[in-house]
């Protein structure tokens, strides 16, 4: 009668399971490790996007570029005008929240003064 241990045995080197460090075939079982790299993705990036209306003076929109997107003058003043020739001019390109961010100031301080103007967020 087979004892239970050369039953479990036998069950293994059925299955091709290795038993000991070895596949009792007289091959040697090697162990594969594999290192999981992990890479940070960059975040998707947002256009913040100034649409024109005839009601919000131009020297306002000068100042909101200046002071919530950082610009020198002279390069909100491009911004401004091109928003004013084309109808709408791209303010900054941003990750996400930050984006929602600056839309979101951009439309309060508008508020704020009474002018219509709108900011909005476009995949880049």
């Amino acid at each position: 009668m087979k004892s239970l241990l050369e039953t479990i045995l036998q069950a293994r080197r059925r299955d091709g399971d290795a038993v000991g460090g070895d596949d009792l075939g007289g091959g040697l079982v090697t162990e594969r490790r594999t290192r999981e790299q992990t890479k940070t993705k960059k975040p998707r990036l947002y256009k913040c996007i100034l649409l024109n209306d005839d009601y919000t003076p131009m020297e306002f929109v000068v100042e909101i570029l200046k002071q919530i997107f950082h610009k020198p003058h002279a390069e909100a003043t491009r911004i401004m005008l091109h928003v004013h020739q084309n109808g709408m001019g791209v303010a900054g390109v941003y990750p996400y929240e930050i984006a929602e961010t600056k839309i979101r100031t951009v439309e309060e301080l508008a508020r704020e003064n009474q002018f219509p103007l709108k900011c909005v967020m476009e995949k880049e």
